[in-house]
C-alpha cells in the first residue's frame, strides 16, 4: 500500500512576520507543521487561522522543556520531514554595558538549541534518507559590528554549526542549509520605530523569504545549497 501519511514541518520562532509567513507556506502545500515559540496567544491564533497547524508553545532555552515538545509533535504529528529553525534572541548594546550573561542566554536560543533540535529530529530522517534542516541568519552570522558583540557570536557559531550538521547529513540524504537575510524584514517592530521613512522597497517581505526557504527545502539532490544570502535589490553590500 501506497504510503499517504501527510509531511510534516517544526518552525521554531513563529512570530508576526518571517515565523508566520513560513507555517502559513508549508501549510499552503499540505504539510502538517508545528509551530514553536514562546507566545501561545500568537501561536493559538494561527492555529485556528490554518487547520494543519498545531501550537506548540515553549521557550527553546529550556532544553528540557524542548526535549519533551519534540516528543510531543512526534507523537501527534508523526516524525518531521523539515525543520525551519528561525527562532532568534539578541542583544544590541556596547559591549562595556551589557549584561554579559546575554551573550550565553543568546547562544542557547540561537545555537545550542539547533544543536538539540538536530538531535531530536534528524535521526528519523536518516533513517528515510530525506529531509531537511534550514536556518535562518543574518549577517551577524558573517561579521561583528559595534553593539553586536553579544548577538553576532552566537550567529557566527549558529552557521558554523549547521555547516557541521551539512557535512555530516548531506551524505545520508538530509539537506541542511543557512539563509543569510541581509535586510530589515517588513514587520512592524522594524517600520515604525527603526525605519519609518524608508519606502516599500526598502525592506524584505516575509513571504517572499518563505517562499525561498520552502524552495530551499525542496532542492534536487543534484543542486543542493548551502549558503544562500537574501536581500532587497537596492541592498549596499
Amino acid at each position: 500500500m501506497e504510503n499517504t501519511r501527510s509531511k510534516v514541518c517544526v518552525v521554531t520562532g513563529v512570530g508576526d512576520g518571517t515565523g508566520a509567513a513560513l507555517v502559513r507556506r508549508f501549510a499552503e502545500e499540505g504539510y502538517l507543521v508545528a509551530m514553536i515559540a514562546r507566545n501561545r496567544q500568537r501561536l493559538d491564533a494561527l492555529d485556528q487561522e490554518l487547520p494543519t497547524a498545531r501550537a506548540y508553545p515553549c521557550d527553546i532555552a529550556n532544553l528540557e522543556e524542548l526535549h519533551d515538545v519534540c516528543s510531543r509533535i512526534r507523537r501527534d504529528m508523526g516524525e518531521p520531514d523539515i525543520l525551519v529553525h528561525n527562532a532568534v534572541r539578541a542583544t544590541f548594546k556596547p559591549f562595556m554595558e551589557a549584561d554579559p550573561s546575554e551573550l550565553e542566554q543568546n547562544f542557547r536560543v540561537n545555537t545550542t538549541s539547533l544543536l538539540y533540535l538536530a538531535r531530536e529530529l534528524t535521526p528519523s530522517m536518516v533513517a528515510q534518507g530525506t529531509g531537511a534542516i534550514i536556518v535562518t541568519g543574518n549577517t551577524s552570522a558573517h561579521r561583528g559590528v559595534p553593539n553586536y558583540a553579544l548577538f553576532a557570536p552566537t550567529k557566527a557559531a549558529q552557521r558554523i554549526l549547521a555547516q557541521a550538521l551539512a557535512r555530516d547529513l548531506g551524505p545520508k540524504g538530509v539537506h541542511v542549509a543557512y539563509v543569510t537575510i541581509d535586510a530589515a524584514i517588513d514587520t512592524p517592530w522594524t517600520r515604525a520605530p527603526f525605519n519609518p521613512d524608508e519606502p516599500e522597497d526598502f525592506f524584505s517581505k516575509p513571504y517572499a523569504i518563505a517562499d525561498e526557504v520552502f524552495h530551499i527545502a525542496h532542492q534536487d539532490k543534484s543542486t543542493w545549497s548551502f549558503d544562500v544570502d537574501l536581500r532587497p535589490f537596492g541592498e549596499q553590500w
